[in-house]
């Protein structure tokens, strides 16, 4: 699998993360098959969070074994510096090690909760002391709605955050304010030499009222082979700032987005784009939201 420079922190980190939140709802037998099928696939860099459920828990048997393979990120929802320095000793238990190569600040998708995590007494401050005292490596920023690119460009002019997770997908692309939003967050990025991952590759649309919701994620992905390697081929072989995107949050989406990537060397970004133009019901995961 292909890898890429994490910005500054300098990992070469697998083009594929493995999105954790798959773990989530499942028991250890299932996540320790998704994390074995992830490590032999070559998957080295591992997103989780302490809002995924269970999902710490799942990876943190694992640990023993994989930690000094594996780049090891997690992330803080909590807003105050208690509750962030409490929430991330906790996720350090969990996750059964001693260190994270990063801490993300969770669900930054609006400058209300960016002002939480920035101001005095926020959760950045918790961060920062991990930092210090060497229970992390890294300060990362994450957000998963249409604001996510503008609020985070204004999070990297607040503080120096070592790394951005911001959507980004094929539909959302084709909006011009969003494009014009993810441009400027990638000069902000680069400027800092920071790094660049992304989420919602191949989220199609929200799921439809009374629909059947066959996978764990909150939004309908796409589950045919032919437009998973046409997401993941546009996004990667489209745009190099990326350093790697996020697997979708279920287990039984992986083995896809895996093919996907190895499949992905002969498809341009713009043949991708003609594939996903099939997709008459190919919408914004955002404009519906569920929460």
């Amino acid at each position: 699998m292909e890898t890429r420079r994490l910005g500054r922190l300098e990992h070469q980190s697998s083009v594929l993360i493995y999105g954790a939140a798959s773990l989530g709802g499942v028991d250890q037998d299932r996540a320790d098959a998704s994390i074995q099928e992830a490590l032999d696939a070559g998957i080295n860099h591992f997103d989780v969070a302490a809002d995924y459920g269970d999902a710490e828990l799942r990876l943190g048997p694992r640990m023993p074994e994989i930690r000094d393979r594996i780049f090891l990120a997690t992330k803080t929802g909590r807003r105050t510096y208690d509750e962030a320095w409490s929430e991330i000793n906790r996720s350090l238990e969990r996750l059964q090690t001693d260190h994270l190569d990063l801490i993300q600040m969770h669900a930054v998708c609006d400058l209300e909760n960016l002002d939480l995590v920035t101001g005095k007494g926020g959760s950045l401050e918790a961060a920062i002391r991990a930092k210090e005292e060497g229970m992390v490596s890294a300060i990362g920023i994450t957000g998963h709605t249409a604001e996510a690119p503008s609020v985070h460009r204004e999070g990297l002019r607040r503080f120096d955050f070592d790394s951005v997770l911001t959507p980004l997908n094929y539909k959302l692309s084709t909006d011009s304010r969003y494009a014009d939003d993810y441009a400027a967050l990638v000069e902000a990025v680069q400027a800092s030499d920071a790094a660049l991952m992304t989420i919602k590759m191949i989220a199609r649309r929200n799921w439809r009222e009374g629909e059947n919701k066959a996978y764990d994620t909150w939004y309908q992905p796409f589950d045919d082979q032919r437009y998973v390697t046409a997401a993941t081929a546009w996004l990667l072989n489209g745009h190099p700032e990326i350093t790697g995107l996020a697997t979708a949050g279920e287990t039984k989406l992986l083995k896809q987005m895996i093919q996907a990537e190895q499949e992905r060397a002969g498809l341009s970004p713009e043949d991708a784009a003609a594939i996903l133009d099939e997709v008459r019901d190919y919408e914004s995961p955002f404009a519906d939201m569920p929460f």
